[in-house]
Parts: structure tokens; sequence; C-alpha cells
């Protein structure tokens, strides 16, 4: 599944490519420089499949949304993997640390991503196209970009710093205690962590002007919602499907983040 997803957005911009061709030439050498750098550095985030897709997510984005799209995709990995490594050394041996180290493979991506490139992409076409319906769901579209990122980066921060210094840790659905890592567990030290995540990513896509400040609460507010959400999904559907991974509940997280920022903008637009 996953390898086939970047050739199929970048076909779906085929037709209207050449609209901005010198952006796109922009976005391959800046990402080809910064792949190449990742590629020698001794601290490796990313695998080399994951470096390639990574590579091709980041050409998208800038082709699509420009410098102020990629800002936002580049605090949250940066930021993502950073916190991904705190407490590390405990949480490898307590069995309950991401796989490789942090290091993110192509899974990790577009699992993260996958929401946000459809909007970008979304958000070119319209623009590209001239169309109609633009200045209504472009906004909204950009509002769901920075949401899912805030969503995904909530997630992750929420379950890196409960893993790493959550005191207590419950189980969503009953609160019951449950060991730390448990799927669906949430604990307080996590909850704050995330939210302070969501308000950082959102206060960048304001910094940047892809969203407002009142699009910085509809975005902290979804991603504390789909959030909760995700827990709930760990907690009672993960382990009943194989099918349902943690990459694809990483989609279906971000997803709903986006989903509920859009209506919250629509609402309030």
């Amino acid at each position: 599944m996953w390898p086939l997803l970047p050739p199929l957005l970048f076909l779906s911009l085929v037709p209207i490519f050449s609209v901005s061709l010198t952006n796109w030439l922009i976005a391959v050498a800046i990402n080809t420089v910064l792949a190449a750098i990742a590629w020698v550095a001794p601290k490796k985030l990313l695998t080399p499949a994951g470096l390639l897709h990574g590579w091709i997510l980041g050409v998208l984005i800038w082709g699509t949304l420009g410098w102020q799209g990629y800002t936002v995709v580049m605090v949250y990995f940066l930021v993502g993997s950073a916190v991904t490594r705190i407490g590390m050394a405990e949480k490898e041996a307590a069995g309950i640390a991401e796989k490789r180290s942090g290091a993110r493979g192509p899974e990790n991506v577009w699992g993260s991503a996958l929401t946000a490139a459809l909007c970008a992409i979304g958000v070119f076409i319209l623009q590209a196209g001239n169309w109609a319906i633009a200045p209504t769901l472009v906004p909204l579209l950009l509002l769901a970009y920075v949401a899912s990122f805030s969503t995904k980066l909530a997630d992750t921060t929420a379950s890196e710093i409960g893993k790493a210094y959550g005191k207590s840790t419950f189980l969503i659905t009953t609160l019951q205690p449950v060991p730390r890592g448990t799927e669906g567990a949430v604990s307080l030290e996590g909850t704050i962590a995330g939210i302070v995540a969501a308000i950082a990513i959102a206060l960048v896509g304001w910094a940047v002007g892809l969203i407002s400040l009142v699009g910085v609460a509809v975005c902290t507010l979804a991603a504390f919602i789909a959030t909760n959400l995700e827990s709930v999904i760990g907690a009672t559907l993960q382990e009943k499907f194989d099918w349902l991974t943690n990459e694809v509940v990483n989609v279906i997280n971000t997803l709903l983040g986006a989903a509920i920022a859009i209506a919250g903008g629509w609402l309030l637009r």
C-alpha cells in the first residue's frame, strides 16, 4: 500500500504541473540537498526508504503549498522526531519504544502525512484551476492541513511523554490503571504535552499565514478531540483487526483531526 501512494499522488498533479514549474524545480532542489545532508548525518531520522518517501513528500508539499506549507511539515517532523527520542533508553528497556529507535520508514511518513498531502493537492488544484468554489474551500483545506499535523504531533507527543514521564496511566475507555505503553492508555502528563504540541504547530501555521488565530483554536480543539478518539480506537478495536496497524490508525487519526477542523471552520466562517 505505502509504496504506491507517492506515484498516485504525483499522477494526480500531472495535468496542472506546468502551472508553477519554477516552484516545483525549487522544491526538487531544496529537498535533494536536505536529503543528501540527512543521508550522511550520523543520527538517522529516516530509514533509506523513509528518506526517499520523505523526499517525495517534501517536494509535493513545497510544490503545492510553497515554503509556508513546507515549514509546517518540517517543524512537525523535527519536533516529532525529537519527542520520540525522549527517554529512549528507558522506553527501550521497557519494550515500549518506537521501532528502529524512532527512525521513520515509508509507513510512518505516509501514516502521518497522507491526510495533509491530500489537503495540499486539493488546495493546489483549486487555486491552479481558479475554480469558483476556491475562495470557500481553500481556507478550509488549509485549516485541515494544519490540523492534521497538529493532531499527529499531539498524538505523538502525548504518547511519548506519557511513556517517559507519565506517573499514572489509565485506559481511556474504563479509566482503569494500565502499564505505560498500553494501547489506548492516557496520562495527565502526556495529555498536557499533547495540547502544547498541538498549539505549537497551529501557531506555526498561523505565523506563516496559512490559518488565522481563530484557526489556531480550531486546530487545537480538533487535535484534542481526534487524539482522544484515536485512543478509544486503540483501546477497543486495534487488537481485534490485523489490518488496523499503527500507521492505519495514524491515517484515521489525522483524517478525524482534519474533518473536525473543517467542520469547525465551516461553522465559524
